[in-house]
């Protein structure tokens, strides 16, 4: 566990912060020295979250996928902690079924959360992350993938397209601000004990996918969560631009 004062004097955002990779990412960082800001949609965990990690947490309840809550919560989290040098871009849904069969509102889901959520949260901080940058500050925004943005697995192909275009977008976002500074980086989970899943309308899906967990245990969130920390607490001319964390037996 990452206890060190590694990220000192940083401002942080963690989005899908209430459970998961999210919630063990928050952690960390506060135990590596940053003031966190909590987002998510589940006001209750958000508070719960931040009683736990003390005075160096924020909870901000906001839905994601809409753009303009999110640019209010920005304003949230910088009145309470000022300008952010650090995003983790974490939330995220997966929603598996066969194509001829899903129901398309779990696309629209994966879709406004998995790219948009990203998308509007990188867009909200992003003029904080590129004065941090140009104050010789680290800056750093974190996109959360999957490994399934460079796998196929059957019945996941929406879910899997958007990961995709996450990895591409760390790419391009990464021609754009890394040489002003900002260090872009696309961590890309094989499988990790999340909520992740559950809430599939497929029952069939749910069963296989639990399936495939007994198969292949998976690792906890806070594996997650110190690669993201060493990624960020690296020295600032050195950006970890995509990093593959999987359990060893996975294949």
């Amino acid at each position: 566990m990452t206890d060190n004062n590694t990220l000192s004097g940083r401002v942080a955002v963690v989005s899908g912060a209430s459970s998961g990779i999210g919630a063990a990412t928050a952690r960390r960082l506060a135990a590596a020295g940053a003031s966190v800001a909590l987002l998510g949609r589940r006001e209750d965990r958000l508070k719960g979250l931040a009683t736990e990690i003390g005075t160096a947490a924020v909870p901000v309840a906001v839905d994601i996928s809409d753009q303009q809550a999110v640019y209010a919560a920005a304003a949230t989290v910088r009145s309470a902690l000022g300008p952010v040098d650090l995003v983790v871009a974490n939330a995220g849904v997966m929603l598996a079924a066969p194509f001829e069969s899903a129901q398309t509102v779990e696309w629209d889901q994966m879709i406004g959360t998995n790219l948009n959520g990203l998308l509007y949260t990188g867009r909200a901080f992003v003029d904080d992350l590129l004065a941090a940058a140009a104050g010789g500050k680290p800056a750093d925004l974190v996109l959360v993938g999957s490994i399934g943005g460079h796998q196929v697995f059957p019945n996941y192909s929406v879910y899997t397209a958007t990961k995709a275009a996450v990895a591409h977008l760390t790419r391009g976002l990464r021609a754009e601000l890394g040489p002003r500074g900002v260090r872009v980086k696309n961590v890309q989970p094989g499988f990790v004990g999340t909520e992740l899943g559950e809430g599939m309308v497929d029952a069939n899906q749910r069963e296989l996918l639990a399936g495939m967990l007994r198969a292949t245990p998976p690792l906890p969130p806070e594996d997650l969560a110190d690669a993201i920390v060493y990624v960020t607490a690296a020295p600032p001319r050195m950006n970890v631009a995509e990093l593959i964390v999987v359990p060893t037996v996975q294949p």
